[in-house]
């Protein structure tokens, strides 16, 4: 099975592009740790202490100026946040609307950032005219998807969320899996299938695994970790091409979670092989209560007590936050919003909406460099 680490990525990227990524400007004080003068960023940070720094983006960055700066400033990565999900490029059967993803790509090609493209097959983003398909049209159609999609972006795309978010014990289906067009008609092995096909498309790509839910300490995460881990065997067994594990990292401190107990997970991973990815970093922030800045600190601290943890995996190769600034967070979402029973505006991000650092941003800082040199 192919190995990747930080090194081979990038030079993956440098074969297509010399750019590199440059350095923040900015500096903010901390509840977490003093201001330096230096300048610096998270990607750098990172680098120095064995991680890529990243970050999803959207068309956002192409219409805000100083937002697609701040990536420029403070990733080393990103991650196509809706623009490669299924319905998103595939409206209608026989349409694909590449536009926004070969935008990102060009974008992140050009400026010799890693990619990660998110996600080929995911049970919850199926378009109505997938309905009252046949097994075997579903399986054209998925596979065809695959190799279309994969080989335009051949030796672009450095690592791939071939399937998303596999489980969902909520379901009751057998195993735990997560119920959609893909699992109801081709059953568990639509997840083989997928691999097989996108490893064959473009066998320089890292493909991954993307999985929520994993951080909390309740019945439903560690039915996910147990589902996770099982399934991780299966493919491992069968010989079925995986090299990373994506855990998606939103936070939720409205359920238990237990750090200590988490890095055992991690480690159970890491002993399988593969390296560890936290991929969609965020934290849902409603639970707090007080002034904005009793919340931020609140919030850097549960986020520092997460990554502190996280850290002390070597596997851990990757930390990727769902977007950066507060003002395009998914918490912003109306829909989003109305479920959560939010009444103010989310800071669920390292920097708000005026795309300055808040105490999360020191609080990553500080785990970053607490990190044992691996």
């Amino acid at each position: 099975m192919r190995r990747f680490d930080q090194k081979s990525l990038l030079n993956r990227r440098n074969l297509l592009v010399g750019g590199t990524v440059g350095l923040a400007c900015t500096a903010a004080q901390s509840v977490m740790a003093q201001p330096s003068t230096e300048k610096k960023s998270l990607a750098s940070i990172a680098s120095q202490n064995g991680i890529i720094f990243g970050a999803a983006a959207a068309r956002e960055i192409f219409v805000d100026e100083s937002y697609r700066k701040l990536y420029l400033g403070e990733t080393k990565s990103i991650t196509t946040d809706y623009a490669l999900k299924f319905d998103a490029l595939r409206p209608e059967e026989k349409v694909f609307q590449f536009e926004g993803a070969d935008a990102l790509v060009e974008f992140a090609v050009a400026k010799g950032l890693i990619i990660r493209g998110h996600t080929l097959v995911w049970n919850e983003n199926s378009p109505p005219w997938l309905k009252n398909k046949s097994k075997a049209q579903i399986t054209k159609i998925m596979d065809e998807h695959i190799d279309k999609v994969v080989l335009r972006y051949k030796g672009k795309i450095d690592i791939w969320d071939v399937v998303n978010e596999p489980f969902w014990p909520g379901h009751n289906a057998s195993g735990g899996y997560r119920q959609g067009i893909w699992y109801d008609v081709l059953g568990k092995d639509y997840i083989a299938q997928a691999f097989k096909r996108a490893a064959k498309a473009d066998p320089g790509a890292k493909l991954a695994i993307n999985e929520a839910h994993t951080e909390r300490s309740d019945e439903l995460g560690l039915a996910i970790r147990n589902g996770l881990l099982r399934l991780i065997d299966e493919m491992q067994n069968a010989g079925i091409p995986l090299h990373a594990i994506g855990l998606q990292g939103h936070l939720q401190p409205q359920f238990p979670s237990n750090d200590a107990g988490y890095v055992k997970f991690l480690e159970q991973i890491a002993a399988r092989k593969l390296e560890i990815h936290i991929t969609e970093l965020d934290i849902d922030d409603t639970i707090y209560t007080g002034s904005v800045s009793v919340r931020d600190k609140q919030v850097a601290e549960r986020v520092y007590a997460y990554l502190s943890h996280v850290l002390t995996v070597p596997n851990v190769k990757m930390i990727s936050t769902w977007q950066l600034s507060d003002r395009y967070s998914w918490y912003n979402d109306t829909e989003v919003l109305r479920k959560s029973g939010a009444t103010r505006a989310p800071r669920p991000l390292p920097f708000d909406s005026d795309m300055t650092k808040k105490p999360m941003w020191f609080a990553i800082e500080k785990a970053l460099n607490g990190r044992k040199k691996i």
